[in-house]
């Protein structure tokens, strides 16, 4: 089997309304959405975004331009074009668009693999579990104010979430807390509660907002400092009962391996287009079961169950839902407020053409 060409489309999501965080202000998800075919009909598909259609014709331009080092290549060879590709990335910058660029295809690639293989990938990576947590993240945002936060965390409940995350990072810390207040108030003391203040505080602030938070019992205070600030997170870590999550915007393994030697999180956030892939991401969590640091991935939910569902040290995964218009398949909340690995082979999730033409957006 031979991978025969590289198919590159564009959409752009419209969300509902537009959502505010400590550092984002976010009315469109724009997405690059790849197809690798061969020459035995086989076909895989992967996908990555950013905010903003003219930043993602740069990703798809830096994909485009890989296509010479792909046509005639094996795909079930993961590890040997990942590795080819980040070496010839290199001039580039081995992080940033590179790896954005780098993203859909390996996951194109296990795509081919596990339609070849007739198997699920969690199942090809090693099960560990059937069934994933997730925690709700669609909602929550800086942008709702008090009444509409609670109005939203109770939605959550009545889609079965047991689990939901609140974005943070109001000028004044007590604010913060008037807001977990509310959704405290609105979900009960059994719904589990995270909170993210999106890489906006100093380690001062953050530090003073994460005592007032310890009361709360929250699962964790997910980036209260930007990414790059290993001793402050660190600082935070030692200081709070409250575990520090982190590890979103860091690139490969390399990145989360300084955060582990910085002890800057208690719990690893990887994001599957930041580490390039499927190939990439389980070295990550052989990296961080050598160090026994659990982890949840940073959303591509649907793409991160596999991830989730064939490691122990995995926690939740992110239900943002966000991209669910891109696939003709849904996720379904359990009772018990997990969700159910699809046993399609592959990826298990297919982009649903139908839909998406109308929202093409030119490359």
């Amino acid at each position: 089997m031979r991978i025969s060409d590289i198919e590159l489309a564009a959409v752009d999501l419209q969300l509902d309304r537009p959502l505010r965080t400590a550092i984002h202000e976010i009315s469109t998800v724009s997405c690059l959405l790849l197809t690798v075919r061969t020459d035995e009909g086989v076909s895989g598909e992967g996908y990555g975004f950013c905010f903003g259609i003219d930043r993602l014709r740069s990703i798809a331009q830096l994909a485009a331009s890989l296509k010479p080092k792909l046509i005639g290549r094996d795909p079930f060879q993961v590890e040997a074009l990942w590795s080819d590709l980040f070496r010839h990335l290199n001039f580039c910058g081995q992080a940033g668009l590179a790896l954005h660029a780098m993203t859909p295809i390996d996951v194109a690639c296990w795509d081919i693999i596990g339609k070849v293989a007739n198997q699920p990938l969690y199942r090809l990576f090693g099960a560990h579990r059937d069934r994933v947590p997730v925690y709700a993240s669609g909602g929550l945002w800086l942008s709702s104010g008090l009444d509409e936060l609670r109005q939203e965390a109770r939605a959550f409940v009545d889609q079965g979430f047991k689990a939901m995350k609140l974005r943070l990072g109001s000028p004044r810390w007590q604010d913060d807390i008037a807001r977990i207040e509310a959704v405290r108030d609105a979900i009960g003391p059994d719904i589990a509660l995270m909170v993210d203040a999106n890489q906006g505080l100093t380690p001062a602030h953050a530090l003073r907002l994460g005592r007032a938070l310890e009361a709360f019992e929250l699962v964790w205070f997910e980036e209260p400092v930007p990414t790059w600030n290993d001793e402050g997170s660190a600082a935070l870590a030692a200081a709070l009962d409250t575990p520090i999550a982190s590890g979103e915007t860091e690139y490969t393994r390399y990145g989360l391996k300084r955060q582990i030697q910085a002890r800057a999180a208690d719990i690893l956030m990887p994001d599957l287009q930041r580490m390039g892939g499927y190939t990439e991401f389980r070295k990550a969590i052989g990296l961080m079961a050598a160090h026994d640091v659990p982890f949840s991935p940073h959303i591509f939910t649907e793409h991160s169950l596999h991830l989730v569902a064939s490691s122990a040290g995995a926690i939740h995964a992110e239900h943002m839902p966000w991209f669910g218009p891109l696939f003709r398949e849904a996720m379904a909340i359990e009772a018990d407020g997990t969700i159910l690995v699809p046993d399609r082979p592959g990826v298990g999730f297919t982009f649903d053409w139908d839909r998406l033409d109308p929202m093409r957006a030119a490359l």
